[in-house]
């Protein structure tokens, strides 16, 4: 099967790739087109996920290509934009048709999920990785960004955080879980679901935000640099979920909510006055901190005093 034939059979003939709206051209020609309407400003991202490094080399493919467009798709939710479309360089060790089928109905899914449309792209012969792109759009000068945090504010995030770090050893086949745990956990690594709903409640309410990728600390210092704020946690008000909770001990589920990572929650800073009417909305977004004048993230016991975060955030140099 040669690469165009790749193309037309797996992909553009994907329900994803039929257009959408903003989409005035997809796959075909040498660009895709993309309309944005008046007053709104393109919202642009890119991620790279290497085989061996961001997933197992040995994995299933539905899986990897729901969270390979899910992991994209959560820098447009930071951004509080409305999704439209992606596009998809796929390099491959070779063409294998089930391998191609089942990768390519994981992606529709998430497309389906997200409502992005697959516009483009390119496939190479090489180790397996994948690079997509997202486009959204966003009302101009609403975008969510990590430079607004103010004295004052609060530190929230999206929900539950540690499931994907936690889920890891299951991943890898170190561990082994009870059925009820370890689907809860896995569900939150393969399919995480981009808060893109929520990033675009937060326009005109959230000062800053982004989602946690590196790390709930690793991420904060961002916000806390960008702004230049301290944010101050309160690591019990951090919140874990069950099945995390009883798969690790309660210091481990921490250390995956404040280093592990993957969790593709938002994490953002809101005027108190705010967080009522937020929070009717939208249960699930918890309070875990402040900002303070200062700089950097500190980190605060259940008796309140401060402790020295643990050194977390994956990096890859």
């Amino acid at each position: 099967m040669g690469e165009f034939e790749l193309i037309r059979r797996y992909f553009a003939a994907a329900p994803c790739a039929q257009g959408g709206d903003g989409v005035v051209r997809g796959i075909g020609d040498d660009c895709a087109l993309l309309a944005v309407p008046a007053g709104e400003q393109l919202a642009v991202s890119t991620d790279t996920l290497v085989s061996g490094v961001h997933f197992p080399e040995s994995c299933d493919a539905f899986l990897l290509g729901q969270r390979a467009l899910a992991v994209s798709a959560s820098d447009l939710a930071a951004m509080g934009a409305t999704p439209l479309a992606f596009t998809l360089a796929l390099t491959l060790p070779s063409a294998s048709e089930t391998w191609l089928s089942e990768f390519a109905q994981g992606l529709q899914l998430m497309a389906q999920n997200c409502s992005l449309a697959l516009v483009g792209g390119d496939t190479t012969r090489g180790s397996l990785s994948l690079t997509l792109t997202v486009f959204g759009r966003v009302p101009a000068g609403q975008a969510l960004l990590r430079s607004g945090a103010r004295v004052g504010d609060l530190l929230c995030v999206g929900g539950e955080l540690g499931d994907a770090a936690g889920a890891l050893p299951l991943v890898l086949g170190q561990r082994e879980a009870t059925a009820d745990i370890s689907e809860a956990l896995l569900a939150r690594y393969w399919s995480p679901q981009p808060q893109l709903a929520l990033g675009q409640a937060l326009r005109g309410r959230a000062t800053a935000a982004l989602d946690i990728s590196d790390g709930l600390l690793a991420d904060c210092g961002h916000i806390a640099h960008c702004s230049q704020v301290a944010l101050q946690i309160e690591l019990e008000r951090i919140p874990l979920s069950a099945a995390l909770r009883a798969f690790a001990s309660e210091d481990q589920a921490r250390l995956c909510a404040l280093g592990g990572g993957d969790d593709y929650r938002l994490a953002f800073t809101l005027p108190p006055a705010l967080l009522p009417e937020l929070q009717g909305d939208w249960p699930e977004v918890r309070v875990i901190g402040r900002v303070l004048a200062g700089s950097g993230v500190q980190l605060l016991d259940a008796s309140g005093q401060l402790i020295d975060p643990p050194r977390g955030g994956y990096q890859h140099f």
